[in-house]
């Protein structure tokens, strides 16, 4: 992929992110699931291990919103870079989660494009835990 269409490939994919991160902070759930392909995988922060799938993956957004209304800034995407191929990409960000000051959540999104459209296909969100010895050491 030559680097004007890399770029071209970057822009499409953070609208796509960007549209869902303002879905989810409007606690639109269709503009949510919008963009994803059926077979998602999804690995969170709470449990389940994994959700497989858009009707797993749908209920993950149920537990969100149970700690807290829609709001501008529930759910913002800080740092986003995005790495693209012709038709597999991924992207990576920081997490503000529920108004917090600074970011305390990692996220990696993997998109596919499919008929001319990125599509997210695989979500992960972590947050830094602190090691036995690093607890002790504070």
């Amino acid at each position: 992929m030559n680097a004007a269409d890399a770029s071209a490939a970057s822009g499409d994919i953070k609208a796509v992110i960007r549209r869902w991160e303002r879905a989810i902070q409007a606690g639109d759930l269709d503009g949510i699931l919008a963009r994803h392909i059926e077979d998602i995988v999804m690995f969170d922060v709470p449990g389940p291990l994994q959700s497989l799938g858009l009707d797993a993956y749908r209920r993950t957004w149920d537990l969100f919103f149970r700690y807290g209304a829609p709001h501008p800034e529930r759910f913002v995407i800080e740092d986003l870079r995005v790495t693209a191929g012709h038709d597999v990409a991924f992207a990576t960000g920081l997490l503000r989660i529920g108004g917090s000051p600074s970011p305390v959540c990692r996220l990696t999104l993997g998109l596919v494009k499919r008929d001319g459209q990125w599509l997210i296909a695989h979500e992960h969100h972590s947050a830094p835990h602190a090691l036995e010895s690093q607890e002790t050491r504070s």
